[in-house]
């Protein structure tokens, strides 16, 4: 599996839609997310990259997209971001077992679910989730799929306290398991691609012994 050093930085006084301009000034690298695991079903593979570096107190996450439709219909966090076009990072940021799902569409709409499984997912409430600061290119507003290749991209600065099952406060030094992912269920070419190979034989991002391994420097 692979594996990603990540790389501690400040974030005093930045706005969210100030995190791009400054994960370019600390030379954060892109990493491409172009595993196709269903080619047979689902072989498209949209253009994915996306960055990670973490604060004290907060992971600070960057996507750039380029794909044939985009859609946000998904107004409500905790909605169904996954049928949009839409951007997760799935961890597990402690040795538990429980891991975490956060995703978000195009438009800066989020989920964040908690759990050992796919089943039975426990959602952030709504103070955790208003606690995440996101800045999208093409702006907060929902709107139906719009047919045509576009580019976009999103800013999350996401803070350990969206880790709500468990009480974080550092990740110095630390390894933890994740894996990110580029989806749209509902888009007019469907697609599910992914940052570490996933071997099942269906569409299932819940899928903790496919993580890779992120090292916070």
């Amino acid at each position: 599996m692979k594996q990603l050093d990540v790389k501690k930085i400040s974030i005093a006084n930045i706005p969210v839609d100030a995190i791009p301009a400054l994960l370019d000034k600390e030379k954060i690298a892109f990493q491409k997310l172009d595993e196709v695991n269903w080619k047979e079903d689902y072989p498209y593979c949209p253009n994915v990259k996306f960055r990670l570096a973490y604060a004290k107190d907060a992971f600070l996450l960057n996507f750039r997209v380029t794909e044939e439709s985009i859609r946000a219909n998904s107004s409500a966090d905790n909605g169904p971001v996954w049928t949009d076009s839409c951007v997760e990072f799935f961890s597990i940021p402690n040795n538990d077992g429980i891991y975490y799902n956060i995703e978000c569409n195009c438009a800066g709409t989020i989920l964040i679910g908690a759990g050992r499984d796919r089943e039975n997912r426990e959602r952030a409430p709504k103070e955790i989730l208003d606690q995440v600061l996101r800045w999208s290119s093409l702006g907060r507003s929902p709107f139906d799929e719009r047919i045509g290749e576009c580019s976009w991209e999103v800013a999350l600065v996401i803070p350990f306290t969206a880790f709500f099952k468990h009480n974080i406060e550092s990740l110095d030094g630390q390894s933890i398991k994740a894996n990110f992912y580029k989806c749209g269920d509902e888009l007019k070419t469907p697609h599910f691609i992914s940052w570490n190979p996933i071997t099942l034989d269906t569409p299932n991002f819940h899928a903790p012994k496919f993580f890779g391994t992120i090292n916070c420097l």
